[in-house]
């Protein structure tokens, strides 16, 4: 009888936790509210199903208790159950997976207004890049990091010269402008996680990955990396700050671009020796 009522004292815990909890969804900051909607369909076929079983178990002790003179029965199996449960288990399964199908496809599929940047991986730092005034980002190579090139731009690309380059700072976006966030690291696996955006993604060594979103309100939100990527993994941390037109454009001008970077200002500075476009 412990058992049995310990049991359904534990499910009537969790739903009540759940009622009563204030750890519901942080306050979102992207276009992403159908990602809480499969969260929460997800919750709720889990939850469902983790009281119906914790429930019958506390059945199964109650009625089938040690009696005197109660002899067990034996029945080796039951295929009709055994088609109820692979039946509900099956249509559980597909619950779950069909929004996350849906939902993966819009989270990968970049509307053409959208603006690229770079979020580049370090052990154990991020660094960002945003397109200067031609609106488009140049081409980059890990075999071109160096102390003055730390995000391995082309320097004999004109389209990266007014690269906007961060280094070891703050992300800023502006408010209501589609983003297609690229990703990529030079050296382990990381993991891009912002969760307030609900917007998560690996960094793989040698590959550039991606996702989108549109930023919807103002304010600072924390990166986090939530892959284990060394021993610094805990202290990879940053912030993405959304600002308004105005106070995003503001910040841009005080940034820093690739060509006043040493890296950049010498080959400029050899282009215009040559009298070639830069």
């Amino acid at each position: 009888m412990i058992v049995a009522a310990s049991l359904v004292l534990i499910v009537l815990v969790s739903v009540m936790f759940h009622l009563v909890s204030p750890w519901w969804w942080t306050p979102i900051a992207s276009n992403w509210g159908y990602i809480d909607t499969t969260l929460v369909v997800t919750f709720w076929i889990t939850g469902t199903v983790f009281a119906a079983v914790v429930l019958f178990m506390a059945w199964c002790v109650f009625r089938y208790r040690h009696k005197p003179g109660r002899v067990a029965h034996y029945e080796p199996e039951s295929k009709r159950l055994e088609i109820w449960l692979t039946a509900l288990t099956a249509l559980g399964v597909a619950a779950m997976l069909a929004p996350g199908l849906v939902v993966w496809k819009r989270f990968i599929t970049v509307p053409d207004a959208a603006t690229e940047i770079e979020v580049v991986a370090q052990q154990w730092s991020w660094s960002y890049r945003l397109p200067g005034e031609d609106g488009r980002l140049g081409s980059s190579d890990v075999r071109q990091i160096s102390p003055d090139n730390p995000l391995g731009l082309n320097p004999h690309d004109r389209f990266a010269a007014d690269d906007v380059v961060i280094e070891g700072g703050d992300l800023h976006l502006p408010l209501g402008q589609p983003v297609k966030v690229n990703l990529r690291s030079v050296d382990v696996l990381h993991d891009f996680y912002v969760p307030e955006f609900r917007a998560k993604m690996d960094m793989v060594p040698g590959m550039v990955t991606y996702f989108w979103f549109t930023p919807t309100r103002t304010g600072e939100f924390e990166v986090l990396c939530a892959e284990l990527c060394g021993t610094g993994h805990g202290w990879m941390r940053g912030y993405v700050l959304i600002d308004a037109p105005a106070d995003y454009e503001a910040w841009l001008g005080e940034q820093l671009t690739f060509a006043g970077l040493p890296a950049g200002g010498v080959r400029l500075a050899g282009t215009a020796e040559e009298g070639g476009d830069p």
